[in-house]
């Protein structure tokens, strides 16, 4: 649905900020932020932790708590090649942000440039659309192969995981041990309980640069051909994916195995 369809909404202003539609004071968000804070001392007393930032608004609020506390966590963004415009101009502005932040280095992977070509070659621009297992087949390549070799040999990472994103999210941990015992890997979740009112709070508190897609419906930003704006009272994570069901709508990123589930 286009930003003019949605604008025409009941309840949805005709001038989108996402800041003025979202950001609320709520009961116990300083509470929130000081746990927030305690879980990012913990990740980096670890040794070797990353921010896994896709460049979203809960992943710019971490960066900058990390950046306020100067906190030793490097930041790695995935540049899959299909990012929009927005997306590319606002890693720009994070990497010059960084650059003044030598305790939070910012790392930029890209998929295997030959893995890519040989994908679209074979399978078509539009290949996401055709099926499951090509829209995984091109999230392995664009997004879980350079993943492996940003978490390579870290102790832990980072993510803006939220409760309140999905039902597929609804019982994220602070802290996820499942990979400790196969990759020595720590999964921190620190803003698992805030609500996107706290998220665009603290960013309107403390002028926390944003992507301005958010301003057009867009609250969970992805690769340009699998994103779209959401209408009024969709999930958060409507817009990602929204031709396939409800139940397959991750990449891979933040899927845990259980028993049955195929490598």
């Amino acid at each position: 649905m286009s930003t003019d369809a949605l604008s025409a909404l009941p309840g949805a202003p005709a001038q989108a900020s996402a800041i003025g539609l979202y950001a609320r004071a709520t009961a116990g968000f300083d509470d929130r932020v000081a746990e927030t804070v305690a879980l990012l001392r913990q990740a980096a007393a670890t040794g070797a932790a990353t921010q896994a930032s896709s460049l979203g608004a809960e992943d710019m609020v971490i960066t900058h708590l990390i950046n306020t506390h100067a906190l030793p966590i490097g930041v790695f963004v995935l540049e899959t090649g299909a990012l929009h415009a927005e997306t590319l101009a606002l890693l720009q502005r994070l990497q010059a942000q960084q650059a003044a932040h030598p305790h939070a280095p910012l790392t930029v992977y890209r998929p295997v440039g030959e893995a890519v070509v040989q994908f679209v070659a074979r399978e078509g621009a539009d290949a996401m659309y055709r099926s499951i297992e090509l829209r995984k087949a091109c999230c392995g390549i664009r997004k879980m192969e350079p993943l492996a070799r940003a978490l390579a040999g870290k102790s832990a990472w980072i993510t803006g995981l939220r409760r309140e994103q999905s039902g597929a999210r609804a019982e994220v941990p602070f802290i996820d041990d499942s990979d400790v015992p196969t990759k020595g890997l720590r999964k921190f979740n620190p803003l698992a309980a805030w609500s996107w009112a706290d998220v665009w709070h603290y960013i309107a508190q403390h002028g926390v640069d944003f992507n301005p897609l958010h301003d057009r419906f867009m609250p969970s930003i992805g690769c340009a051909p699998c994103t779209r704006a959401i209408a009024v009272g969709e999930d958060f994570r409507a817009g990602r994916w929204w031709w396939e069901d409800e139940a397959a709508k991750e990449c891979g990123l933040h899927v845990k195995k259980t028993e049955g589930t195929p490598t």
